[in-house]
């Protein structure tokens, strides 16, 4: 006889961190998505030279980790594997809900939702799956899942909100073929009013980049 797999629901728990406080000064909103292998506690401190009076950052931590090489020193984590995708997608997008609802964000602040890398796939299924609006969609080094469709972001007012396209020029993952595709993709999906943006570098965040991102 073989195996049966089965499914059960619990209730679990999850951190997340924050940069920075809510003020009567706070303009921009970032809900961040790290890359695979980071802890959202390191990958915050990319946004740390943002202006703290005016920035304030929430950034999710992807709830599968591990320990990065062979060392079993260093913890890194993601946020989906091709094992149960479905479900864990679900698991992880009520995840962002949580986070969402428990900083309840003013209504007047620009939300800027941003993924790199691995987080460009969590950040582009949640905000269509919730169809949230938002200021700025910045879409950093990743790719967004090709089972997305144009009318998927139809909900999205394309005047005020500004789609952002990032890469290196020497971005390991994105080859030019794949980097070629993703243009055509996101170009696409957006009426092609998305902004490309391509810095020197490889598969890294540019802090210098992230005021020019906001513009």
């Amino acid at each position: 006889m073989g195996s049966i797999e089965k499914k059960v629901a619990y209730t679990t728990q999850n951190t997340y961190e924050t940069l920075n406080q809510l003020n009567p000064k706070t303009k921009n909103v970032w809900l961040i998505f790290h890359g695979m292998g980071y802890l959202s506690r390191y990958f915050i401190r990319y946004f740390s030279k943002l202006d703290a009076k005016e920035n304030y950052i929430i950034v999710p931590q992807a709830p599968s980790k591990y320990y990065l090489k062979d060392e079993f020193k260093y913890v890194g984590a993601s946020w989906l594997t091709k094992e149960n995708t479905a479900m864990e997608t679900a698991n992880v997008l009520n995840y962002v809900d949580a986070v969402f609802e428990s900083e309840q964000i003013p209504e007047n602040a620009n939300l800027i939702l941003f993924g790199f890398s691995q987080g460009v796939s969590i950040v582009s299924r949640w905000m269509v799956s919730r169809k949230i609006t938002c200021s700025r969609l910045i879409l950093y080094a990743g790719s967004i899942p090709n089972e997305l469709r144009q009318k998927d972001f139809a909900f999205m007012d394309l005047g005020s909100s500004k789609i952002k396209l990032v890469y290196g020029s020497t971005d390991i993952y994105l080859t030019p073929e794949r980097r070629q595709t993703e243009l055509d993709k996101v170009n696409a999906l957006f009426d092609g009013k998305a902004e490309i943006i391509n810095f020197e570098g490889g598969h890294e965040v540019k802090p210098e980049l992230l005021e020019e991102i906001i513009l």
